[in-house]
Formats: structure tokens, sequence, C-alpha cells
């Protein structure tokens, strides 16, 4: 069939060749040219109708979501941005200039409720890192971020810390041999060799998108790795008095030997960001350039809902991506786990808030990108650098900050500048003196390019206490050259 009859017929020039492909397919098959020309009828009229026909299948799934795209552009492409912006809070001085310009922006979609800005914020796609933004019924892909459910996990030993300089060479071949580091590690080489690791997530319901259907043998293969950027694991002492002891679940205070660790949910998460991405900024073609990585997904559309399970199972994952680096670490220690404490930040959760335009309190989407949940009593860590303490800290719940605080210490400049700035041979006596081995890295993770953490903790006092320091001592990350994912 030629091009002029398929539009006639009603089947939009983007999918004029895999039409042409299905009528001959069914036309060699026997099919009639009426039979073929009311099928395609009947592909514009109610795609799923054939989604289980043997040469029209693929085209209409095709058509049906092209539909709903097409149907986003119609119903959003006059909808203005707020007349003004949705309010929110900022925490810290002297915060990156573009960081504060794309919270205003994000501030000003139609579907924004309510926002706020960590003392660690710095630039990042769409919203900023260390950026917390409710909005209604309303998911948006970049504004959970690349890496999806990137999370810090802690454990705490039995054993004791005087083991970091007895049996340093039995923890270094730990960090070096129960992960792995950089783009694309696996377990699993390109051959097909090698010993995956194993967890229960592997036996989720992966077919939740076609992206995690797609890719979920390749997370098997990267269960238990920590990827690139400013991912790592690392030993360090974790010092705690007796009273907040009993907050961590310990049984009293005292410093221990304790496994820190940050990483996500690998290249699986950022090929379900990708993917939904591109269909929140195909949905909506009203966004001006600064604002495209702001594109969202109506929570009740398909991709919506399509990639609101995707993410869930992708926190799933980056969850039990680091119980087997723990898991195994623990094994070759022949270590017990006395307590520990998990969070993510780069996530969006369903949570009951007050809606300031309303006054009244109601179902928000809180993405919290770089930002860790601080709820009443919720514990998490607040990582620093490779040569500086991260705290376990206790929330103290704060409607302005959306029960939200900082993820780490922030970034002040970006990888590029930092391997423009600093030598190896200028770092080298700053991990020295704060009693530092690292294993591997790169210039662009060096502790200059962090905000000072203790600056960052004192910014948010008000949002949540100190419960514990951890201060890093063996320091694994991936080594120089790797291009960074977080």
């Amino acid at each position: 069939m030629k091009a002029r009859q398929l539009e006639k017929l009603g089947i939009p020039a983007a999918l004029a060749k895999p039409a042409k492909w299905a009528a001959s397919a069914a036309r060699q098959d026997g099919q009639s040219l009426d039979e073929v020309k009311g099928k395609l009828k009947q592909l514009v009229d109610d795609p799923d109708a054939l989604l289980d026909d043997l040469y029209f299948r693929g085209l209409a799934a095709e058509m049906s979501k092209y539909q709903r795209i097409e149907a986003a552009r119609r119903q959003f492409a006059d909808q203005p941005p707020r007349a003004e912006p949705a309010p929110y809070r900022q925490w810290g001085a002297d915060l990156d200039d573009n960081a504060v310009k794309q919270m205003d922006n994000a501030c000003r979609l139609p579907v924004a409720a309510q926002a706020a800005l960590m003392p660690d914020a710095h630039l990042g796609y769409g919203l900023p890192i260390g950026g917390v933004l409710a909005t209604r019924n309303a998911v948006i892909p970049y504004a959970v971020g690349v890496d999806i459910a990137c999370r810090v996990k802690l454990s705490v030993f039995d054993l004791p810390p005087e083991r970091l300089d007895s049996h340093r060479d039995q923890l270094i071949h730990a960090l070096e041999h129960e992960t792995r580091f950089g783009m694309g590690a696996s377990f699993v080489d390109r051959g097909g060799h090698g010993t995956p690791r194993e967890h229960a997530v592997m036996d989720a319901d992966w077919s939740v998108s076609p992206v995690t259907q797609r890719f979920r043998d390749k997370a098997y293969a990267q269960l238990g790795t920590s990827g690139s950027g400013n991912h790592f694991v690392e030993f360090g002492t974790l010092t705690v008095d007796d009273e907040q002891a009993r907050t961590m679940g310990l049984e009293q205070g005292g410093v221990y030997l304790a496994l820190l660790s940050h990483s996500g949910s690998r290249g699986t998460g950022a090929s379900v960001c990708e993917h939904y991405s591109r269909m929140a900024m195909l949905m909506h073609p009203e966004l001006d350039k600064q604002m495209q990585h702001l594109a969202w997904l109506e929570m009740d559309s398909h991709e919506g809902q399509e990639y609101w399970a995707a993410m869930n199972l992708m926190g799933e994952y980056a969850s039990a991506n680091h119980a087997c680096i723990h898991d195994a670490i623990a094994r070759s220690l022949g270590a017990e786990v006395l307590a520990g404490v998990e969070n993510h930040h780069n996530f969006a959760w369903k949570e009951m808030h007050i809606d300031p335009d309303s006054g009244e309190e109601a179902e928000l989407i809180v993405h919290r990108k770089g930002a860790t949940p601080a709820g009443a009593g919720v514990l998490g860590i607040i990582p620093g650098s490779m040569a500086t303490p991260g705290y376990v800290v206790v929330g103290k719940g704060g409607a302005g900050s959306l029960d939200s605080a900082a993820h780490g210490a922030g970034r002040v400049m970006s990888r590029k500048k930092a391997k423009q700035s600093f030598r190896w041979n200028h770092v080298k006596p700053v991990l020295e003196k704060a009693g530092v081995t690292l294993l591997s890295a790169g210039l662009d993770e060096v502790p200059g390019v962090y905000k000072d953490i203790e600056q960052v903790i004192g910014d948010q006092s008000d949002l949540v206490d100190r419960v514990a320091r951890f201060d890093p001592k063996l320091v694994k990350m991936a080594p120089p050259g790797e291009r960074a994912e977080d």
C-alpha cells in the first residue's frame, strides 16, 4: 500500500513504514486488500483490538502508544506554567546559582505543589541534585534521577576496629574481590562466563515494563556491583555514645568496625530513566529547552503507571545490590552484623502533606533527587568525602523540607574542573592526615571537590540530629579514567 492510501485510512506518517510491512505480510499470507484495509482502519479506531493479531500486533502496540502521546500533547499544549511559582524553602548559604535557577523552573510547572532545596544542592538534569519536589498526580523521571534508587547502606560488624591495622590485607581483599567497580561492571563477562550473585529480587515480576523485561539478564549479571562516579565501598570506624547506640539498635556505645557503600540500580535503572524521560518529553513539547528535563508523566496514564512500577522494582533491585555486597563481605570476614542503616535518595514517594494551594492534606508525589528521607524518627546516612566523616542522622520531620535532608556533602565543582584543578601529589597528604588508604578512585572524587560536611550538617540542624560518626579508612571507588554514571 502507498503512503497516500495509508494517510487516508488515518495511519500517521511516523508509522507508515511498519504499516506497509504489516500489510504486505498479511497480503502475502492470502488476506484480501479489503481485509487488510479493514484491519488498518480498525488499527486507527481501536488498536488494542489487534494486539493478538499475527501481523498487526506490533503495529497495534505502536499505534496505541502514538495515540496516547498525541492525546497528552493536545491536553497540555495550551497549559501555561503556574501564575505564581510553587512555594519552596532552601537550606544553606552560597548555593549554586544554576541549582537555584533549576529549582525556580521546577516550581513553575503546572503540576508543582511545593519544593525544598537542601544545603548540598548543585546542578543536575532538570531538578538539581539536593532538590525535593512535590507534584500533583505526576511523576518526573529526571526528578527521580538517572541512577534510580541510588542509596547508602551501613553495616556495623562484631569485629574490633583494630582490625583496620591488624587485618588490613584481609579487609582490602574483601573490597577488591566481593564487588566490582566501573561502567558495565559485572560478575559475568561478555562470553557468559562467571557466577552472578543470587538474590530473591531476581524472582520479582520483571515484566512490569518492557525496559526491565529486556534488561533483566543484565541486571542479574550486575547484581552486587558498585559502578563508577561517586559510588564507593569503604571500611571505617563508627563512633556512637551509649544513649544514641540504642537508637541504632546497638547494645552499647563505643567505636565499631563498619562498612559503608553507595551505589544504585546500575545500567538497568539508567535505561528505565532514559526510556521514560524520552516518553515524557514527547508528551510535553510545550516545555521550552531549559524545562525539557522536567517533563512529567501523569500518574494515571499507561506510561506513568509503567514507570512507577519500574521505578519501584529498581528500588528493590538497588537494595538487593547493597545486600549482596554487604553479605559477601561479611561472609569473607566471618563477621556478624550487629546493626545497620540504609536509605535511598533518587526516588519518588506517595506521601501525605499539606497542599499549599488548598491548605488541606493531600497525597503528593515527593521526588527526592539527591535528598534523604528525614521524617520524624527516620534514620539515615549522610556521607562526607573519602577523607571526611559521614553521619548517621535521625530525622526531625519538617513540613518546609517535605521531611527531607541532604544526601551528602555536595559537589562544589564539575568533574571536568576537578581533573583540571587537582593532582594526586597534592591529595595524598590530605588522605594521609585523615588516616585513609585509597585503593582506587579518580581525581574527580577527591575531597576538594566537595563542600565542608560539617557546614552541610550544621545548615540543616533543624531537620536532623546526629546519631553517630563514620570515619572512612579503607576506600574503594572506580579506577581513574572511568566515566561517571551517577
